[in-house]
């Protein structure tokens, strides 16, 4: 099942947990804009190349929309579409006033030098600057993008609109980014882990952990586990995995793949099959890389007692019904990553008005929405009788309905829409 169906699929489920009308689930499944654009650049070399880029807009009733541009070879319309309408939950879970989007061009961003990004970044930009903005659509870094790539996009977009600072989030320091912005996801995993393992009467030092993923997200949440004197035992990503049953000092590993760019050969740990690692006997597993890693295929060989999913759809329909057969607790992506698109509303916030909030009231203020946000959905499971996943995606319908009937108690544009194309509240 790929991630459009999966996503559409507990959706639906969670509405019929929810009881909502059939009119507003149907218009809930289809995006509010979807835009497909050619992005042609000249090569390093002169030759021309051409690829193809997309953005999706899903719902735009709790405010702006919001969510990351990513440059990945798998970037296609389904995973975009299903990525969108995960953010639309996902900042009703968070409760921050967004609606959902997402972007993202087919490239393998490895294999372009930093002037072809930049150009491509520049071409994508002009091609969609009069469907973002501020009050509109607010891109920010994912898979494959990062802060320069979020400069150039808001230099591009200034060229049309004038200064505009606040157009996109995860942007240098120096150009209107937040302090804590880059360490956001994973600590936001880490601050997810604490208040899940603290409903089971457990804490992070006790704990033997297996990270997927050793990119921005993975190394924080590494990092910052590794801090708090949680045991790292496993970690793998695109170059391969390393293990250390007696923990992993994360601090020389992050050394290690700055110097050689990769895991191996690491003198702290012994290598891995990369594939290994998803099956390999820790307490906690954490996937912070692609979707669909966890499947029927290798469900039933996940020894992990707890479930992170800190990257975006990790866990397929089928592996779902398995591990939650097998007792496995699964702290669902739509609240477990959060963190990144929360320091992504503080810097848009502190962007609007013109004043920058030091790190650790970022920080601060993360753990609060985080900790209010799994205790909104942990009352959710228990007024529904359902899992967290289901929780999540209960939390984010509840929290995206009431914010419609508020606009409808207090009149406009959502009545009269509402008027016109009756079980519609889309605007």
């Amino acid at each position: 099942m790929n991630a459009l169906a999966a996503t559409n699929r507990n959706f639906r489920k969670a509405a019929r947990i929810l009881g909502l009308d059939s009119k507003l689930e149907k218009s809930l499944l289809i995006p509010f804009r979807e835009v497909k654009v050619e992005c042609t650049i000249p090569k390093d070399d002169g030759t021309l190349v051409s690829y193809v880029g997309f953005r999706v807009q899903h719902d735009n009733a709790r405010g702006p929309m919001k969510g990351g541009i990513r440059y990945h070879p798998e970037v296609d319309h389904d995973e975009i579409n299903a990525l969108a309408q995960l953010m639309t939950w996902k900042t009703a879970v968070a409760d921050i006033p967004y609606g959902g989007a997402k972007g993202g061009i087919g490239c393998k961003p490895n294999d372009l030098s930093i002037s072809e990004l930049e150009r491509l970044t520049r071409v994508f930009t002009q091609k969609i600057h009069d469907l973002i903005g501020i009050q509109t659509d607010v891109p920010a870094p994912d898979m494959g993008t990062n802060a320069q790539t979020m400069a150039w996009i808001l230099d591009e977009y200034s060229k049309f609109h004038g200064h505009s600072p606040a157009i996109v989030t995860g942007k240098p320091i120096d150009l209107g980014g937040s302090l804590g912005r880059d360490a956001a996801t994973g600590r936001g995993v880490v601050y997810a882990t604490e208040a899940l393992l603290a409903e089971h009467g457990k804490n992070i030092k006790d704990l033997t952990f297996a990270i997927q993923g050793f990119g921005n997200v993975g190394a924080w949440a590494a990092k910052l586990i590794h801090e708090k004197g949680g045991k790292v035992i496993a970690v793998s990503d695109i170059t391969g995995a390393v293990k250390n049953p007696n923990g992993l000092d994360i601090a020389a590993l992050l050394n290690h793949k700055e110097a050689t760019g990769k895991l191996i050969d690491f003198i702290g740990g012994d290598v891995m099959n990369s594939d290994e690692l998803l099956t390999h006997e820790c307490d906690v597993l954490i996937p912070c890389a692609l979707g669909g890693v966890l499947n029927r295929e290798n469900a039933d060989h996940i020894k992990a007692k707890f479930i992170i999913e800190a990257a975006n759809h990790p866990t397929d329909p089928q592996a779902d019904e398995i591990l939650t057969k097998k007792g496995v607790v699964i702290l669902p992506d739509i609240y477990a990553n959060a963190g990144g698109v929360t320091v992504s509303y503080f810097e848009w916030v502190q962007n609007i008005q013109g004043f920058m909030w030091e790190e650790e009231k970022v920080n601060m203020e993360l753990k609060k929405y985080m900790t209010k946000a799994f205790h909104n959905l942990k009352n959710m499971c228990q007024s529904h009788n359902c899992n967290l996943r289901m929780g999540a995606f209960t939390l984010g319908g509840n929290e995206w309905n009431r914010s419609i009937y508020r606009a409808s108690d207090r009149g406009g544009a959502v009545v009269i829409i509402a008027n016109v194309f009756p079980g519609s509240w889309r605007f």
